[in-house]
């Protein structure tokens, strides 16, 4: 999609008229030949990406899913997209409780916000080409989405390639800020290790640590880690782990795979799905009559390491009742920063939230948010004001931006779904049964391989 989407208002002040006549100077010694120019705190600034941004507006550019596996959560991320953008011109949401902060909600540096939209299709490829053409077309300053890890990682490497800062969307791989972190991407959601990590001890308390796992898991990289790292904690826990079958992420039909579980001595399926894939494969387990078997003189139970409340809702309240997962945010969490959240996204779409439209939404503020604290889109800086960035009012809690692998810390839950005789209504779907603080849940930056690479690519 090309055409450009902004707010409704401007709202322009004295100060953000200022920097934008600044910024047009700037841009005028550019264009008579001199390779760089000073702001804020006298940095030399060369282009980089679409830096120096030129007009009155500045372009964000949002590539979500909307085909494929995860199209449902996509387009809820497209919905907090369009709501941080109008929050961001117009004020409102969020901007009202995160700390610290620098938006006024009159624009971002003097300029009109405005977007354009591509479609990943829950493809890496596919997301590449949408993202250059953002890049290369549409000039965007900063680009978010995505649904599937390998389409943010992917993502990452030609925001490296192409210096304009990646804002990742949902995207839970240990690889995302691991091995394929890059210096030009950010993740806000948790990862598969904080999956397993808080997940663990509550599975041994409500099952037992005599318990035999048979893991389903979709065959690319988010899969591979979350696989790795709930196997890790649950053996910790005394878990054994009988067998793994890597399923396609295109798959619908799960029978062949759950056959073979049957066919195992596991009395616990772990399914490390997610979006359409965890539906089909939870209600096709359901089908099979597993949630009414006995194995090994145990219930056999059914985990899903990573949750969300769509999928909940795709599923249906009978087929997840009293599953145990992760998620990485809730629509009933009661801190003033999700409530301001949940009221601003209901107010405009008749309906709550899902972490996938938070995280997105969290995301696009959070940068904003750092270039006004930079006082400048230059990427560099912008970078540097993200880094080792600690904030409060977006969540239960404070949240760290690690400098060092640029990975969000904050707390996450761990939740059970309910069955049609415990919701309070159509979306009550989820009961949190721990919140997981900070401090348990992360871990040394060298824990996985990687390097962030340049501030200024090559």
């Amino acid at each position: 999609m090309s055409e450009r989407k902004t707010g409704k208002s401007g709202g322009w002040s004295r100060r953000g008229i200022l920097k934008a006549g600044a910024t047009a100077g700037a841009v005028s010694a550019l264009s008579i030949g001199t390779p760089t120019f000073f702001i804020k705190d006298a940095w030399a600034q060369k282009a980089i990406g679409n830096f120096p941004v030129k007009g009155k507006s500045v372009v964000f550019g949002f590539n979500v899913p909307q085909t494929g596996a995860y199209a449902d959560e996509g387009a809820d991320e497209l919905r907090a997209y369009k709501l941080a953008v109008k929050h961001l011109n117009e004020g409102g949401g969020m901007l009202e409780t995160l700390k610290p902060s620098s938006l006024k909600g009159n624009g971002l540096l003097g300029k009109k916000v405005e977007y354009v939209v591509g479609d990943t299709q829950t493809n890496p490829d596919a997301a590449r080409t949408s993202a250059r053409r953002m890049i290369e077309r549409d000039k965007v300053i900063m680009f978010g989405g995505g649904s599937s890890s390998a389409v943010a990682i992917a993502q990452q490497y030609l925001a490296q390639e192409l210096g304009v800062i990646f804002m990742c969307g949902l995207t839970h791989s240990n690889d995302t800020t691991g091995k394929d972190k890059r210096r030009y991407g950010f993740r806000h959601f948790f990862n598969a290790y904080m999956s397993g990590k808080a997940l663990a001890p509550v599975l041994a308390k409500e099952y037992g640590k005599d318990r035999r796992a048979f893991h389903l898991t979709a065959d690319y990289t988010w899969g591979h880690t979350q696989y790795e790292s709930i196997k890790q904690f649950t053996e910790k826990e005394g878990w054994t782990t009988v067998g793994n079958i890597m399923t396609p992420l295109k798959a619908t039909d799960f029978s062949q795979f759950l056959t073979a579980v049957l066919n195992s001595d596991a009395d616990v399926l772990v399914l490390n799905h997610y979006g359409k894939n965890m539906i089909n494969s939870l209600t096709q387990a359901v089908e099979f009559g597993m949630r009414d078997m006995q194995k090994n003189g145990k219930q056999f139970e059914i985990v899903v390491p990573l949750y969300s409340r769509l999928m909940a809702q795709g599923a249906g309240p009978a087929n997840i009742d009293g599953v145990l997962g992760t998620t990485n945010w809730n629509w009933t969490l009661q801190d003033a920063g999700s409530q301001a959240f949940v009221k601003s996204f209901e107010a405009e779409y008749g309906f709550p939230p899902s972490q996938a439209a938070q995280t997105c939404y969290v995301q696009t503020l959070l940068y904003a948010n750092a270039c006004e604290r930079a006082g400048t889109f230059y990427p560099p800086e912008v970078i540097k004001a993200l880094e080792d960035f600690e904030f409060e009012g977006t969540g239960p809690g404070k949240t760290l931006y690690r400098g060092g692998d640029h990975q969000c810390f904050k707390d996450i839950l761990v939740v059970r779904g309910k069955g049609p005789d415990k919701k309070k209504g159509k979306y009550d779907l989820l009961e949190i049964v721990d919140q997981v603080k900070r401090e348990d849940v992360i871990y040394p930056v060298n824990t996985f391989p990687g390097e962030l690479g340049p501030y200024e690519p090559a």
